[in-house]
């Protein structure tokens, strides 16, 4: 039987280097940290289906979305997956709700209006329905982004850096509307930030990536207390003994 839940599996030589493993349960939210250049993006394009490794294989329960050895590699619009980016990259020309139904395709036409309507509720944009993106501020335009990924029905939500485009003050109540939606969402949900204090607050465990690879897998506190995620995360000097002091003593 299938694990529950998503499973990566990745490796490729070459520019973009790729050796890496790891799982995100229903329902948690798996951080994705490390220096630039890392891999976290290639990591969520891969998954998205954006992106091929030469190797490797990505799982959601027991749907195979990719599997070099099989010939497996599901297209992007064929991969439940809800996609949230900095960039929110609405359609300027539709309203927040025409651009949330148009991520319904799956759904017959007669019950999108309805069913954006409620995403649009469960994000705090009641009464907003008719707004186009130009008229909504940076919070609002990231709520529809997240409506309209939640249109999907996916069995996968990842945040690409969703938050860095808006103020402090908007940051923290979207940290608490994530908090809120992902008690009703029963889905992994992979979170890359740059932001120390916000992968701390919302994530289950925090995958620490580099050169491609995971360095380390655990919680916050002990990835935050670990030497090698000091170093890679605050790029703060691990402390090794000299030489001399162990002879000394």
């Amino acid at each position: 039987m299938a694990e529950p839940g998503l499973s990566v599996r990745l490796s490729q030589a070459g520019q973009i280097p790729l050796d890496l493993q790891l799982t995100c349960a229903p329902g948690e939210v798996l951080g994705v940290v490390g220096p630039s250049g890392a891999g976290k993006t290639t990591l969520l394009r891969s998954i998205a289906g954006l992106y091929s490794a030469k190797a490797g294989r990505i799982a959601v329960g027991d749907q195979v979305w990719f599997d070099s050895t099989r010939k497996i590699s599901l297209p992007a619009h064929r991969r439940a997956v809800g996609l949230v980016f900095q960039e929110h990259a609405l359609f300027p020309h539709l309203s927040a709700l025409a651009n949330v139904a148009l991520a319904m395709g799956h759904h017959p036409s007669g019950e999108r209006a309805d069913r954006a309507r409620d995403l649009l509720r469960r994000v705090h944009l009641d009464g907003l329905e008719a707004r186009k993106p130009h008229a909504l501020s940076g919070g609002q335009r990231q709520r529809v982004a997240i409506a309209r990924a939640l249109a999907r029905d996916p069995k996968v939500l990842l945040l690409d850096e969703p938050f860095s485009a808006v103020d402090r003050r908007t940051r923290t109540r979207l940290h608490a509307e994530i908090a809120e939606l992902r008690q009703d969402l029963a889905i992994p949900m992979l979170l890359v930030t740059h932001d120390i204090e916000e992968v701390t607050r919302l994530s289950d465990r925090i995958a620490l990536l580099d050169q491609g690879c995971v360095k380390l897998v655990g919680s916050p506190a002990e990835v935050l207390a670990d030497p090698v995620g000091r170093e890679l995360i605050w790029g703060e000097a691990p402390v090794r003994p000299v030489h001399g002091d162990s002879e000394a003593s």
